[in-house]
């Protein structure tokens, strides 16, 4: 079948955006789900940072590519005759589909596994291959999921069944922004009721580990961001203080003398990991959950590690088991706990997804949900 996909064909394209176009929306040609994947008609995209590193070359992919990795979409048709999913059912999907046989999945740690990874770096779903397509060219699948597009076919691993009835955009959020912030919160850091928690950046993934921390009853809870609406959402959502980056160390030693128990940076730049491993307490736990350039190094005191006992943490995707903590931080909103809507910006026809990028890059916005035209 044929569809619409924004595609991006080189990396390192400069803004602004919408003068530069570094995404089209092309006609590609889709083919038919095989065995153990999905026909998809995607409801809604989220457009998030790892979306523009790799626009901007932060993030080396192989082109071209169709973009987009958060997103909630409907089931169209099964690659399975006995799948256990079935047309009409809403998904939220996961930018990594473990494959469940490796070490690693075997250890709970499917967002370590060495074969989804592997299948991400070729731009290729898990199963092997493309299944998009541009005349006679293969166009490279975006964390196995490719969302800024009106349908996607993925592997069922990238799937996670939810109700219906969670309106599109809101369900869109909890395939990374959520998976991803809550998650470095709850899995990565094991945060307990009482403890304080500093989270560095108030983007989308940021703020949702703001979320998480205020639902797993951390005091204090103190945001850190240079944006003014970004620190005012903090303070609504239910962070004790939230100041510019200039005055953290103030607000950090009026709040929480001797420094926090947990220190989040979801920023993606190294100097602010290394401003969040410096404030973390004695004993404490530093979490990075941003993305940095490749070629960014750390510099610590490296007798921190022993002489403070402080421990540093690495968390992809929030250490997540999509299937087992999307459904509980879902149920987790419905009861009010974790307001996700609070972080949408905006929807937007996908036809505009290059000034989305200037929006996000500028810092205008947390999250935009694109949606595209299925026409009548």
């Amino acid at each position: 079948m044929q569809i619409t996909a924004a595609v991006l064909e080189n990396l390192g394209v400069t803004a602004p955006y919408a003068d530069s176009r570094p995404l089209r929306l092309a006609t590609l040609d889709l083919a038919a789900p095989r065995a153990g994947e999905l026909l998809l008609r995607i409801e809604a995209a989220g457009v998030c940072h790892s979306d523009l590193s790799v626009v901007n070359g932060d993030r080396v992919r192989p082109m071209p590519m169709a973009l987009g990795h958060e997103a909630a979409a409907t089931v169209v048709a099964t690659g399975s005759e006995h799948s256990e999913f079935a047309p009409g059912d809403r998904v939220v999907l996961a930018f990594l589909p473990a494959c469940g046989r490796c070490e690693r999945c075997a250890s709970g740690e499917g967002y370590l596994c060495p074969v989804a990874a592997a299948a991400n770096g070729r731009g290729e779903l898990i199963g092997g291959g493309y299944r998009l397509s541009d005349g006679d060219r293969s166009v490279h699948h975006h964390l196995g999921v490719s969302a800024f597009a009106s349908h996607a076919v993925v592997d069922e691993r990238s799937a996670v069944r939810v109700d219906a009835d969670i309106p599109v955009e809101i369900a869109a959020l909890f395939g990374c922004a959520v998976l991803t912030g809550v998650g470095a919160v709850v899995n990565s850091a094991a945060v307990r009721p009482g403890e304080s928690v500093v989270v560095y950046g108030l983007g989308g993934v940021g703020l949702a580990a703001v979320l998480g921390a205020v639902a797993s009853g951390a005091q204090p809870v103190i945001a850190v961001d240079p944006v003014a609406h970004k620190r005012d959402i903090a303070c609504i959502i239910g962070a004790s203080a939230a100041v510019h980056p200039r005055d953290s160390d103030d607000a950090i030693a009026r709040l929480v003398p001797g420094g926090p128990d947990v220190a989040i940076e979801t920023v993606g730049r190294a100097s602010v990991l290394a401003e969040a491993y410096r404030v973390t307490r004695r004993g404490g736990r530093t979490v990075t959950v941003g993305l940095p350039n490749p070629a960014e190094l750390l510099s610590i005191p490296a007798v921190g590690l022993v002489g403070d006992g402080k421990t540093l943490i690495g968390s992809y995707m929030g250490s997540a088991v999509p299937r087992r903590d999307i459904p509980r931080y879902i149920a987790l909103w419905r009861a009010g706990r974790l307001p996700v809507e609070r972080l949408l910006t905006a929807t937007r026809p996908l036809a505009e997804i290059n000034a989305a990028l200037d929006d996000l890059a500028r810092g205008d916005a947390i999250r935009q949900v694109m949606i595209p035209d299925h026409g009548a």
